[in-house]
């Protein structure tokens, strides 16, 4: 499918979470493959006494103690429980390798994703079957997915040509090695075979791998209008709009009951206004309001001054004239110094 030329912007993060969300990610399914395969073929070549040392015991076994064995329903369950454990010391430690490769290259790709999204099943596209084959095989990703195919083949083909053409003179010797001789060659050699075909193989799982995330990119990218209507959509809602305002509230009221103790004096209305106000000459010249509020916050900062034993005093015109005046932080006016004074000289810790 062509690219449509007016998606120029990047893809916003809502765009990308959303997608993510729905399972799909940037990922080669090539650089797995030869990671797994190289785990595989490393596994081999590293854990091939230990494989070749139980095998001989299971073949040595068989040669010598089973034949004294008498075949019956007993025996025949320890024989089977006997050679599952024997075969799982050779297989499980290999497969489980394999497994937790596959597990990481994956997640190192796409991280921590866990969704199910993508195995529900999409009547849609099943009754659409022709324009399905047609992509398949008439696309960009169809030619594409023939050139990798293409060039593995050609890298596994090639591969044992090369080996077999540098060990053409040591194949002759072979007729006076023993079985052992002839077996360390045969595995050297499909060892050295399986790691020329790993090198292409691996140059073409990175190309794949950049394709891959270099496409999901320009398949994510959004038109200019896509990303001023998602703006317009988490700015203009008015739900997100109050949630924001009603957070920003929760914090300043928080931050102001924080303040409330250090109060020396709480002026009320006396139920509806509650403003605390404090006085330290080293501070400000004048008493600062620490805290204000009405309704439920008036409430709340009265509850904290009696918790901390702070003097609340009745003064209904300072009350109000402080609240529509004053913002928290701020020095009270000029004007009201001698009716804040008045309350504040009646104060045992300014009378001492």
């Amino acid at each position: 499918m062509a690219k449509d030329p007016s998606k120029t912007e990047k893809a916003t993060s809502k765009r990308r979470k959303k997608t993510r969300d729905k399972g799909q990610v940037a990922k080669g399914e090539e650089i797995q493959k030869v990671t797994t395969l190289l785990a595989g073929v490393l596994a081999l070549r590293y854990l091939i006494g230990y494989l070749y040392e139980n095998i001989s015991k299971i073949y040595k076994w068989a040669f010598t103690d089973a034949f004294d064995i008498s075949i019956n329903t007993g025996t025949a369950y320890m024989l089977f429980v006997m050679q599952t454990k024997n075969i799982a010391k050779l297989v499980l430690p290999i497969m489980l390798l394999l497994a937790f490769i596959a597990f990481l290259t994956m997640r190192l790709q796409v991280g921590g994703v866990w969704t199910f999204k993508p195995l529900k099943p999409k009547f849609k596209q099943l009754f659409n079957i022709l324009a399905g084959l047609k992509k398949l095989m008439i696309s960009p990703e169809a030619l594409i997915r023939l050139g990798k195919s293409v060039l593995q083949a050609a890298a596994v083909g090639f591969a044992p040509y090369i080996v077999l053409k540098q060990e053409y003179h040591n194949l002759l010797p072979l007729f006076y090695a023993n079985t052992h001789g002839i077996a360390t060659y045969i595995l050297s050699v499909g060892y050295k075979m399986v790691i020329y075909a790993l090198i292409p193989m691996t140059l073409i799982a990175i190309a794949d791998l950049w394709y891959k995330f270099w496409k999901f990119e320009e398949d994510l990218k959004m038109t200019k209008d896509e990303v001023k209507d998602e703006r317009k959509q988490a700015e203009g809602d008015p739900q997100i709009k109050a949630q924001q305002q009603k957070k920003v509230m929760e914090f300043m009221v928080k931050r102001m009951m924080q303040d409330v103790p250090k109060a020396d004096v709480v002026i009320t209305n006396p139920t509806h206004i509650a403003i605390a106000i404090m006085y330290n000459a080293l501070e400000a010249p004048a008493p600062l309001v620490l805290a204000k509020g009405a309704g439920p916050i008036a409430q709340k900062i009265k509850e904290i001054a009696k918790e901390h034993k702070i003097p609340i005093k009745e003064n209904k015109p300072l009350a109000q004239a402080l609240y529509k005046q004053v913002e928290i932080g701020e020095m009270i006016p000029e004007e009201l110094y001698q009716a804040v004074a008045a309350i504040l000289a009646n104060l045992d810790k300014f009378r001492r």
